[in-house]
């Protein structure tokens, strides 16, 4: 909604002052799909070269993903720690191997399926699950879980940052298509220099719009939506350092009550319940 409010402010304010101090938006529309065609053509041309197809589907999911709200909630991450204080408290009482088949069939398991809004999200799952089987297995230790974590928590950053990166290089191309599509207006206009002033003057101002689109495509909705992007990177590797940081706990010693709370503090203030809020919360489920 913000991203739809945001693009009709700049659209408003651009237009609306040029319309106010006498500026033509005729010539602009007049030439708005001859340069829109150049420039959009040229950019998504430059895209797909630019991108593997896993790329590209992610960006395009990504994009679309900007016009709805954070699933990151503080209700979501009330779930999800007191999904991780149910395991960990069902292993302290009844032994690691009591959450066996928790770990080795997740969607059939009653523990999260009681949280459908973290349990279905296959990679918090697998996540969740991939490190509970390595402490059941009892083989690493907690200081070589926590470097397999980081590993994993990288590659899921690298990865995810991909899109981010792909926005990043179309908003820097936009203005040089722009310059490309004015360059064109003009090698068009000095092949007609034999007319009117009049009719060389609109021309030129059409040759003009390619530059203007350019940049106000570059920096009005691609690199905004490549900031955006990048936010819900962030966000998203937050979840997991929460996971990793409670299950840490857990693994050294820390009762499941007190290893939650280790996973509440990495979280940001915006998301952060309080620990009243996760202990009714806890207690509740």
């Amino acid at each position: 909604m913000f991203v739809i409010i945001g693009w009709v402010v700049v659209l408003g304010c651009v237009f609306g002052v040029f319309a106010a101090h006498g500026g033509n938006l005729g010539v602009i529309l007049h030439a708005l799909p001859s340069e829109m065609a150049t420039i959009g053509g040229a950019t998504l041309g430059a895209f797909l070269v630019n991108n593997q197809m896993p790329v590209i589907k992610a960006t395009i999911s990504g994009a679309l993903s900007c016009f709805k709200g954070s699933k990151y909630t503080k209700a979501r991450y009330m779930e999800l720690l007191a999904l991780l204080y149910d395991i960990l408290q069902k292993a302290r009482k009844e032994g690691l191997m009591s959450i066996e088949k928790d770990v080795e069939d997740p969607h059939s398991s009653p523990l999260f399926q009681k949280y459908p809004a973290v349990g279905s999200d296959h990679h918090v799952t697998e996540f969740i699950t991939d490190y509970l089987r390595m402490m059941v297995s009892g083989n690493l230790n907690a200081h070589e879980i926590e470097s397999l974590m980081d590993s994993e928590i990288e590659t899921h950053h690298h990865e995810a940052h991909a899109p981010v990166a792909a926005m990043q290089r179309v908003a820097g191309g936009l203005p040089a298509f722009g310059i490309v599509a004015a360059v064109l207006g003009v090698v068009n206009t000095m092949g007609s220099v034999g007319q009117p002033p009049a009719v060389l003057g609109g021309m030129i101002g059409s040759a003009l719009v390619g530059t203007f689109l350019g940049i106000l495509l570059a920096y009005a909705f691609a690199e905004p939506v490549a900031g955006l992007l990048e936010q819900k990177v962030e966000e998203s590797g937050k979840e997991l350092q929460c996971i990793k940081t409670t299950l840490l706990a857990s693994m050294q010693g820390y009762a499941p009550q007190v290893a939650i709370e280790f996973g509440r503090k990495v979280l940001t203030s915006t998301t952060r319940p309080t620990f009243a809020e996760l202990e009714s919360h806890v207690k509740k489920k």
